[in-house]
């Protein structure tokens, strides 16, 4: 399924039309409901675990991925840290590792840049959000920014120089669990969208179907 109008049509026997399918993905992604369901989940997952459903402390990461070449040149760029030539996922996860916001931009998009933005529609949801942790590529001036305009503490999690090779380091590992939660779904091993609105929408999809799994088996077996 993709929103170019001919991925959509391999779609599985017991589904309707294609083109029926994608009207409802349609409808849904552009009146926020994708993000709505996915949402209401997250809290009900969060106090399964005895946790309160609006969280206090989160992180913010970005993952660049390659594109395919539906994907146009409007919305996909090189990040030559990376070196991949496609679109970047920015997010911001609680300490579960369950997500609280994501923006697809072009991979060439900074860091900062986007967290900016993200960060205060997350912090604009979350009313209770006060602590973020954050690695090194988010340093400088985005660190008085949250504080002086989102009210936000943004924890940089700094390597230490005697770490060689690859480190995980403390917190840094939530984040990164998601990145591979989202690669377990074959549709975002790359970005197929045409458009990045598209793309955030699969990723809360990604998400949903972890998380409705995860209510699924907590719930009591019948005596």
């Amino acid at each position: 399924m993709v929103d170019n109008g001919i991925k959509w049509r391999a779609m599985p026997a017991d589904f309707p039309p294609w083109d029926r399918v994608y009207a409802f993905f349609r409808r849904w992604r552009d009146h926020g409901l994708v993000k709505e369901f996915h949402d209401r989940l997250r809290g009900r997952v969060r106090m399964s675990l005895g946790r309160d459903a609006e969280p206090t402390a989160g992180l913010i990461d970005s993952q660049s991925v390659k594109a395919d070449a539906v994907v146009g040149a409007d919305s996909r760029g090189f990040d030559g840290g990376k070196l991949v030539n496609g679109r970047k996922r920015h997010v911001v996860v609680d300490t579960l590792g369950l997500l609280l916001g994501v923006m697809v931009t072009a991979a060439d998009t900074g860091d900062r840049a986007a967290a900016q933005v993200l960060l205060e529609r997350v912090s604009d949801a979350h009313h209770r959000l006060a602590l973020i942790w954050a690695d090194g590529g988010y340093t400088g001036s985005l660190v008085d920014y949250c504080l002086a305009t989102l009210a936000l503490i943004l924890t940089i999690v700094k390597r230490s120089d005697d770490n060689k090779g690859f480190v995980v380091l403390p917190k840094r590992w939530i984040v990164e669990r998601l990145f591979a939660w989202l690669m377990r779904t074959r549709r975002l091993a790359r970005d197929f969208e045409r458009r990045t609105t598209s793309a955030e929408a699969m990723i809360y999809w990604s998400m949903t179907l972890l998380m409705t799994r995860r209510l699924a088996r907590s719930r009591p077996k019948p005596a």
